[in-house]
């Protein structure tokens, strides 16, 4: 019975997920309803995969914990640089600053690594030749799509960099919302330090879902795109040539990725910090100026059982997005909590929420193993209003030329990458 009320909560979210991208669709008529029939197939193909099927299982296991053995390494490197602080687990402040932030930078001179020497393009080049068949993409948007898997929203679009200049406003979209939909190597890895803090098997179960989450999102991306904005061209650019790495040698590479890590272990932590210190202050001055005169607080808290203070910030922007978590799959004593943890995602960055989600553990807020895979997966991705000036910054950069263009997909990019993640996550649930 349950099973089948995960089944049917699913498909509910997937049907309302999917009719959201049809209200806000530039072109209803024209929407390719066999793509996306093929992406939601290649969704549920995929996670039954991983997720279910013995040896296909196995494997992502297998590959879940090399991923965790190889996070260990960097360890390593923060240890000679801070010492014993590495080790100190008492306060989340130790442990994100010196255990999350260096993984960052080591992931990312690992990815630089792995692209130098042409591996990570030929995965990105069989995952895009799967999707640009099964969906009949071209091969710019495929490209995109496959490397936002492993690779963040401003890299991606360099390797395809040649073509962003005559790339459609339909591709272009899909490139926008493939970015938010998925996320980074490197702040991959620091989300499994968040969630499975020290602990190797939490950590091991973390890196599976979340790297299912990656690839999961990708096909859900190329759904909301194609539905937002449908292709009205005849004809699209087959090519599926993939840019070098311009490093000098492998030394060169190394250090780009390891400067491009720093940037954004530093970017992370001071936004971790200024969001903190903002939503501290919101939830004060609400509480003070709201709450308190209206009698607000004392309702909010008996009606919580005490997870809120009070009429602040957070509480709202549960009360807003619990009816979104319900329908995701979330088991009801959880909407609140989970519906706050998406609404922080969207508003401010999932980062932040991954911080959220880690407090509710160390306050001792009980959620259901449920609610937590569904966040798990449903805060998987960039999609927040930030992401929309980084994209514009990002890929304007590029190809000038399509700033203004940008600037109009903006919002549609920030839907489309909200639902592709959350159509993961009822997958999920439903399994």
């Amino acid at each position: 019975m349950d099973q089948l009320n995960d089944i049917l909560r699913g498909a509910l979210g997937i049907i309302v997920m999917l009719a959201i991208c049809f209200l806000f669709s530039n072109n209803r008529k024209a929407i390719p309803w066999k793509v996306v029939g093929i992406g939601i197939s290649i969704q549920f193909l995929l996670a039954l995969l991983i997720l279910k099927v013995p040896y296909v299982s196995e494997f992502f296991d297998f590959l879940a914990d090399m991923f965790q053995k190889t996070m260990e390494f960097s360890k390593a490197g923060a240890s000679f640089m801070f010492g014993s602080l590495v080790t100190n687990l008492d306060g989340f402040g130790y442990i994100f600053a010196f255990q999350v932030l260096p993984t960052i930078v080591f992931f990312s001179a690992l990815s630089s690594i792995l692209y130098y020497f042409g591996i990570l393009q030929k995965i990105v080049y069989a995952i895009a030749w799967v999707m640009a068949r099964s969906m009949k993409l071209s091969g710019p948007e495929s490209l995109a799509a496959a490397a936002n898997i492993f690779i963040g929203q401003t890299e991606a679009p360099l390797i395809i960099k040649p073509y962003i200049k005559n790339m459609t406003k339909s591709e272009i979209l899909c490139l926008m919302v493939g970015g938010m939909a998925t996320i980074a190597g490197g702040v991959f890895a620091a989300y499994v330090g968040f969630l499975g803090g020290d602990d190797p098997v939490m950590r091991q179960y973390f890196a599976k879902h979340l790297l299912t989450a990656s690839l999961l999102s990708a096909p859900a991306a190329i759904v909301c795109a194609k539905m937002l904005l449908p292709e009205e061209e005849s004809e699209v650019n087959a090519s599926m040539y993939l840019a070098k790495d311009e490093s000098e040698n492998i030394l060169d590479a190394i250090s780009k990725g390891t400067t491009d890590g720093l940037k954004l272990a530093v970017n992370v932590g001071v936004m971790l910090l200024a969001f903190t210190a903002l939503i501290a202050f919101a939830n004060a001055f609400l509480m003070k100026a709201v709450g308190s005169w209206t009698g607000l607080n004392e309702y909010v808290v008996q009606s919580t059982n005490g997870a809120y203070e009070g009429f602040n910030f957070t509480y709202l922007l549960g009360m807003m997005f619990a009816p979104i978590a319900w329908i995701l799959g979330t088991p009801s004593e959880d909407i609140l909590s989970i519906g706050q943890l998406l609404g922080q995602k969207t508003v401010l960055n999932e980062f932040y929420a991954y911080k959220e989600l880690n407090d509710f553990k160390l306050e001792g807020i009980s959620l259901q193993p449920k609610s937590v895979l569904i966040a798990t997966y449903a805060l998987c991705g960039f999609a927040n209003f930030a992401s929309i000036g980084i994209q514009i910054g990002g890929i304007g950069a590029l190809a000038p030329e399509k700033r203004v263009l940008l600037t109009k997909l903006g919002i549609k990019a920030l839907i489309g990458g909200t639902i592709a993640s959350f159509l993961t996550a009822c997958i999920a649930g439903m399994l």
